[in-house]
């Protein structure tokens, strides 16, 4: 497979920016930067929005906790983010979804407190989302079918959005490329290149296939996330540490209810804890703690999991908490601002960015609600290497945007006529993009089966992953191009016939077409 043609002939120009992280901070600033009419190259070591990104909560939300810190502009903004994500931006994939805020007896919060929250909160939100209010034990076991009503006096109800951050994350990716940005993942920086004391690109490695290449840039971002401090120690050996890691583990447990609702856990006055009906289970997470060891092999532990259950047992029926229903346990790490050491759990969840000696921009923390005024903010950044770039802060929406109920509707009533859950499955994950998957089962009628019987997911999502949403292992395939894994459904079969797929697919990679056309 030949994918760097462009980087290896030295006559072509310098890009105007080469973003290192291809998370969604990284994403984000290649999507405004290139739609401000910039040439941009993207790289990431491993797969896009496969780290921090793809280990969230599955929110997009106004951050209810930040009420109780004064932060009420904060939670303003982030609203004002969600709704142009749900209404705007890519309502395909961003969700409504009402939140349930239990008290019980001898909890840290009491009913007159997280009333007058309820409705402060759905001021901030403009009443967008109706009026937050107060229910009974009754109304919500109606909402959260496992929900312990033993204690329980009330619950506070208010409403939020919740999204697949992979799904979402490669969506953004591709809006990215249809701005004309270049994309190369599973492709690492080995050194960075400098030119009069100046960082101007990187030297690269395909992590795959092993090919060394280099991008020269005229201004280089560094997104890394995790590994921030690390590519800031490549530009200044002497650089001290400017972030520290606070780990979240979440568990993905199975559940034979239909949930209506989410159930946010108040653990102290400072933390929550969240049950999430996501992908046809329950996510429960997160856990915050300090984490010092290497973010690559960053994972839920079996004591992780024992606090997660132990923090959510006090509003969930042992049951719905029994080991057994575990279906997947991922970590994931935050990337907070300040020195190690520091209280995690308190810190606030800002975006810092800085500027090194040799000139390179680094990018650290931030929350997926406002991955757009993330990119901004790294772009007004960029502006002052490259003054003539006049950014575009028009609302541009993520390929596939549509009302996934009448795509949903469409794909019952095609021929072949899919069913309810695969319809709506693929309507809540490409949009409109759902018939372009399909296109494949015209030709090959197969693809429309299903990877594992008991899950939504279809082969041809397989193959259009790899053709055109830059999959190029199995796990790109499974975990984050399709929901089989975070389901637990996962095999050694499934993962043979994938891994067979991409060795062979049906026609050239999206990889491959877009390396060539720059």
């Amino acid at each position: 497979m030949t994918t760097h043609n462009i980087e290896h002939d030295p006559t072509r120009r310098p890009y105007d920016l080469l973003v290192i992280g291809g998370g969604i901070s990284g994403l984000s600033t290649a999507w405004q930067a290139a739609r401000s009419g910039l040439r941009v190259a993207v790289v990431d070591r491993g797969d896009l929005g496969a780290e921090t990104s793809s280990a969230s909560t599955k929110l997009v939300h106004g951050g209810l906790r930040y009420l109780a810190t004064g932060s009420a502009g904060l939670v303003w903004e982030n609203h004002a983010e969600r709704r142009a994500l749900a209404e705007r931006v890519a309502p395909h994939l961003v969700r409504p979804m009402p939140f349930l805020l239990p008290l019980y007896r001898g909890g840290p919060h009491g009913p007159a407190k997280i009333g007058a929250g309820m409705v402060t909160y759905s001021a901030l939100s403009g009443f967008h989302d109706g009026l937050g209010r107060l229910v009974g034990p009754r109304r919500a076991r109606q909402m959260a079918p496992e929900l312990r009503t033993t204690g329980l006096r009330s619950c506070g109800l208010y409403h939020d959005h919740q999204m697949n951050d992979s799904r979402l994350a490669i969506m953004v990716a591709r809006a990215a490329r249809r701005a004309g940005a270049l994309l190369l993942n599973h492709t690492e920086v080995t050194a960075l290149r400098t030119t009069h004391g100046q960082v101007s690109g990187a030297e690269l490695i395909d992590r795959l296939d092993g090919t060394e290449f280099g991008i020269d840039a005229h201004a280089v971002v560094n997104a890394t996330g995790p590994w921030v401090d690390t590519l800031r120690r490549l530009e200044d050996p002497t650089a001290e540490p400017s972030v520290r890691l606070s780990k979240g583990a979440h568990l993905v447990m199975r559940t034979g209810h239909r949930w209506q609702s989410a159930l946010v856990v108040p653990v102290d006055k400072v933390r929550v804890s969240f049950a999430v009906p996501w992908e046809g289970h329950l996510l429960l997470g997160t856990t915050d703690a300090t984490y010092t060891g290497d973010p690559a092999t960053v994972a839920c532990t079996q004591e992780d999991a024992d606090q997660i259950r132990s923090e959510l047992a006090p509003a969930l029926r042992a049951d719905q908490l029994n080991a057994e229903r575990i279906a997947y346990s991922f970590a994931g790490l935050r990337v907070l601002p300040g020195r190690p050491g520091q209280d995690s759990a308190r810190a606030p969840r800002e975006t810092v960015v800085t500027v090194g000696p040799g000139g390179m921009i680094s990018v650290a923390g931030g929350k997926w609600t406002t991955f757009r005024r993330i990119g901004a903010q790294v772009l007004d950044q960029v502006r002052r290497r490259l003054p003539a770039v006049v950014p575009d802060r028009t609302t541009v929406p993520v390929p596939g945007v549509a009302q996934p109920q009448a795509v949903a509707r469409l794909l019952r009533s095609g021929v072949p006529p899919l069913p309810a859950d695969v319809a709506e499955h693929l309507a809540t994950h490409y949009g409109a993009l759902s018939h372009d998957v399909l296109s494949y089962v015209r030709s090959a009628p197969k693809l429309l089966d299903r990877i594992h019987p008991d899950g939504p997911d279809i082969w041809a999502q397989a193959v259009y992953g790899h053709t055109h949403e830059w999959a190029r292992t199995v796990d790109d395939v499974l975990r984050r191009r399709t929901t089989v894994t975070v389901r637990g459904l996962e095999t050694p079969e499934i993962r043979q016939r994938t891994a067979q797929l991409l060795a062979s697919p049906p026609c050239g990679s999206s990889r491959d077409s877009e390396a060539l056309t720059g």
